[in-house]
């Protein structure tokens, strides 16, 4: 899968620096060539002997090395690489990133390099959560750094959060999406997610308790793949992935239009729960209470079908089209039925009632309805339903 790809692996300092032993293994059982740097810190947690011993090559530690620099050592290895991964990437190293510093190797390579930059950071949820390193991160995304994690766990310190390192496949996966590679590869694919809010007036609407989490882990599934993604999303309180094309919108007809314009397409998964209804006389000001005890009379009208009309659609309809069934009550029937009337080729069905706590939650227990029948899957991590959609719409795709 990565056969004649040259991976630059940075390695910072921080205890889960010895993951990257395993991470240049993956790399090189798919065929990639490692060549590792080490920070002055990452020293103190692994030694570049087991570095360079696992990636059969030298693995580099000082900028001044008179040897190496007497050829500008430096930019050759920030240029020869097709991919550079930092892993971990510590808040120190993604601020130096941030901000154009460049005082040590490491450093410098990432500030000479012109090919794409993939990070998995690692560190304290409170040093991840801090206010610096949350704008170190926003200005990374904007300057177009992909992430890979960080995932949420028990840390080393003792605390539970966000800041664990991304697993080595994990990282593998993204890199593979970074390079274009995956079964994927050369597909667009559309993914819906989030609410839709349908404003009443200016300061109040109409939503749901949709979190977008399901629909976010599907385009980074996706994604990884190495599928090109259009995220067209609501205002959820997930955030979007980096790596795919985020287009948020906030009401069903935006995403509508959203959609419209994203085809053509290979697939659409319209993982997003669209308002049925919006609000036909929603006011241009803040409505009042007027001491009457009367309620101001709102009049509905039927949101579009985004689903049964891309479903339709005779000419720009996608090759699969993949739609969600959220449920309170006979389940599997609302779903078939669904399938059949919306059109469309799979429906994602599951119970969300609130005592399953999926909706909002991070676990989904789903049935993938098709023209064939009906497959029940155990209650799983939503990125783990995530991935399993993802290889069944690949297969499905080849």
């Amino acid at each position: 899968m990565l056969a004649a790809k040259r991976i630059l692996l940075i390695i910072g300092g921080g205890i889960a620096a010895y993951k990257a032993l395993d991470l240049i293994r993956r790399f090189r059982e798919r065929g990639a060539a490692v060549v590792p740097v080490l920070t002055r810190a990452a020293e103190e947690f692994v030694t570049p002997l087991s570095a360079g011993a696992l990636a059969g090559t030298k693995a580099y530690r000082h900028l001044f090395d008179l040897t190496d620099e007497a050829e500008m050592g430096h930019i050759e290895l920030s240029r020869s690489a097709d991919l550079v991964v930092v892993a971990p990437a510590t808040a120190d190293l993604m601020a130096k990133m941030a901000t154009g510093l460049a005082d040590d190797l490491a450093s410098t390579l990432l500030l000479a390099t012109d090919k794409r930059v993939l990070v998995a950071p690692a560190m304290n949820v409170r040093m991840w959560l801090h206010p610096a390193t949350q704008r170190n991160i926003a200005k990374l995304h904007a300057d177009g750094i992909l992430f890979a994690g960080p995932n949420e766990g028990d840390m080393a310190c003792g605390e539970y959060g966000p800041g664990r390192m991304a697993e080595p496949l994990e990282i593998v996966a993204a890199a593979q999406a970074a390079l274009g590679l995956g079964p994927l590869r050369g597909r667009h694919v559309i993914v819906t997610s989030g609410p839709t809010h349908e404003p009443i007036d200016p300061v109040r609407y109409i939503a749901n308790r949709s979190s977008g989490a399901q629909g976010t882990a599907l385009a980074t599934a996706l994604r990884d793949l190495g599928a090109r993604v259009t995220f067209v999303t609501g205002p959820a309180s997930v955030p979007p992935p980096s790596g795919v094309h985020v287009v948020p919108v906030e009401t069903a007809r935006q995403m509508e239009e959203a959609v419209r314009e994203a085809l053509p397409a290979d697939a659409a998964v319209m993982a997003a729960a669209v308002a049925d209804w919006r609000v036909e006389n929603a006011s241009a000001s803040k409505m009042k209470k007027d001491g009457s005890g009367k309620a101001p009379a709102l009049a509905f009208a039927e949101n579009p079908d985004i689903l049964a009309s891309l479903s339709k659609d005779k000419e720009n309809r996608p090759k699969l089209v993949v739609g969600f069934a959220a449920e309170t009550d006979d389940v599997l029937t609302h779903a078939t039925a669904k399938r059949v009337r919306k059109g469309c080729d799979w429906i994602v069905a599951n119970d969300v009632r609130p005592a399953t706590g999926i909706m909002g939650g991070t676990e989904n227990a789903v049935t993938l309805v098709t023209a064939t029948g009906a497959e029940d899957w155990p209650r799983l991590p939503k990125d783990e339903v995530a991935r399993r959609l993802a290889a069944k719409i690949a297969e499905a795709l080849a």
